[in-house]
């Protein structure tokens, strides 16, 4: 496996893990009785209700990229034996 493989994997699974992230936060609050038309960067929305929602999108984007990455580099070192390189050359650096 090569680095090509590694960029697509990670960054690929990523961006998705994100996307899907995005759609449940949306959901939750849509459930939760939030306002379905909130834009945290309007300046006419609630600002704590703006920033409640820019906080739980961040959280959850961030869990979820986190943890496809992780998993990515999981399928990735046991396919191919070994870390990624840019993760092994990030261990040498430490």
């Amino acid at each position: 496996m090569g680095n090509a493989v590694w960029k697509v994997m990670g960054t690929g699974g990523a961006i998705l893990a994100g996307m899907i992230a995005n759609k449940v936060v949306d959901a939750v609050w849509d459930k939760a009785g939030g306002d379905s038309s909130i834009d945290p960067t309007d300046p006419d929305s609630p600002i704590i209700e703006a920033l409640i929602y820019a906080a739980a999108i961040g959280l959850a984007m961030g869990i979820a990229r986190t943890m496809a990455t992780r998993k990515a580099a999981q399928v990735y070192a046991r396919s191919a034996g070994q870390l990624p390189d840019e993760m092994r050359r990030e261990r040498l650096n430490d």
